[in-house]
Parts: structure tokens; sequence; C-alpha cells
């Protein structure tokens, strides 16, 4: 098991119990303790556990909590990257997406350069910069309006009310969190409706999101896990989380990040 498939593992354990023991981590994945300490110092360096005296504590955040687009820009690179390369061989020349704001779904405007034809929707001023800058002539981008967020989304009843109006082949959806029961979820309530107008919008639904988001429940849901047609992953989410995944969406791919990073 590779180091980050382990420490995915630590890491939905701690979500789902609270915390984690070395000793009961040692036997579960079977390497030393020396192992598993460095796993749980990666894990507290990016802010998603808490060392305590013989393992670790799991550092939900609040449920409101939002990290700007820097911040979060700098997290699971590699994973979102190969994610956007998968995502964006979904996509048909000559139909009209949606894309949401974040981070992941910002790498994946990047990845659709080779993709002639499309009108592409987004409320994020991230995404629509990408895009203008990309210098595909038969593109069409249309930017929603409404108020900005620190993720760089623009959202409220500007947004809402443009998109209500449009119908898309394919909607690709950035979450903060997906977990069985709140589904997909956003930490920012107005984010959530505007995403829920834009998912509505669409015939079918792709859900971008990397290990790390499972198990992260926001303070509102986006859509049921059931609504997803599509949810693009990597190769990080544990076995688990997999099959969970597998009994309510339609398809669920799986990036391999190695292979992207050597492709």
């Amino acid at each position: 098991m590779l180091a980050r498939q382990r420490q995915a593992v630590i890491l939905e354990e701690a979500r789902r119990t609270g915390a984690v023991r070395v000793s009961e981590l040692v036997v579960r994945l079977g390497v030393s303790d020396m192992t598993i300490r460095r796993d749980l110092d990666v894990l507290a360096s990016r802010g998603l556990v808490e060392k305590v005296y013989g393992g670790a504590t799991a550092n939900l955040g609040k449920s409101t909590d939002e990290p700007g687009f820097e911040a979060k820009s700098e997290q699971q690179q590699a994973q979102k990257e190969a994610i956007a390369g998968l995502a964006a061989d979904l996509v048909r020349p000559g139909t009209a997406i949606g894309i949401s704001a974040g981070t992941t779904t910002w790498a994946f405007a990047r990845a659709l350069d080779p993709v002639p034809g499309l009108t592409i929707v987004t409320n994020s001023v991230r995404v629509a910069d990408v895009l203008r800058e990309s210098g595909q002539p038969e593109r069409t981008v249309v930017l929603t309006g409404g108020v900005r967020t620190p993720s760089d989304a623009l959202v409220g009843g500007v947004a809402v009310a443009s998109l209500r109006r449009l119908h898309l082949d394919q909607v690709f959806l950035g979450v903060h969190g997906m977990a069985e029961g709140p589904g997909f979820t956003t930490p920012n309530l107005d984010e959530s409706e505007t995403n829920r107008a834009l998912v509505e919008a669409g015939r079918r639904l792709v859900v971008l999101a990397d290990h790390t988001k499972w198990g992260i429940v926001g303070i509102s849901t986006i859509a049921d896990l059931e609504e997803a047609d599509v949810v693009v992953t990597d190769d990080g989410l544990p076995s688990a989380a997999r099959d969970t995944l597998a009994e309510h969406i339609g398809e669920l791919v799986v990036a391999d990040v190695n292979e992207a990073e050597e492709s």
C-alpha cells in the first residue's frame, strides 16, 4: 500500500471514530509504529488530524469553515490534475457544459483546451479567466453574475436567476465534502443554493472530488450522492469509501495519480 493510500485509510478511520491509536493502526495496516507516526505527522501538517499521546484525533473543522482559493489550490495538486484529465475525456465537442467554482474544477477548465466548440457556463471568476486565456476561437464562455465568495465563486440571487433559464448537457461540480447521508456539501449557504441551480440546469452531473473530500461535511447539501451520474476521484480513496459510493452513484471513475504524473 502506498503512503498516500495508507494515510487516506488512517484519515477515514479518524473521521469515522473521532480518534485513532498508533498500536491499532500498526496491526491493521501491517507496518511499523514509526511508519504510522510519520503518516500522522503528514496528516497533522495538513491540518487534517491533531496528534495526541499514542495516536491522533480527527480535525474536522467547522461546517462553515471556507478556505480561500489560494490555500485550497496548494492541496492535492497531483490528484486534482489527474482527476481533471479524466473528467476532460467525458466532454464531447460542441456541447454545452456547466462548471462550478473550486480548485479541482479550475484544473479541469485548463484540461479542456483540446475540446473544440464548447459553450461553457460558470459561476467561477477563476475558471472564466482560464477559459478566456485558452485561445480556443470557437468557444463561448458565460459567466454568471453574483456576489463573490472567498473561493472566488459568484453566488446569490443574480447567479441563481441566470442559471434557472439554462439547459446544459453536463455539469461538472466541485465540492467541499462528500459523505453518505449528507451527500455533496459546501460550507457556504449561498454557494449551495447557486450550485443546486447549476446542478438542476444539467442533464448529467459529474462530481470532481479528490479522496480527502470523503467524510467532510459542510453546513449545506448541494446534491445527494444518488444525483451524481459520475464521480471522478483519485486512487487515494479507500476501498470502503469506493464501495459506498458505488452503491449510490451511476459510475465511479478513479484516477491513477502515479500514472498521470509519469505521462
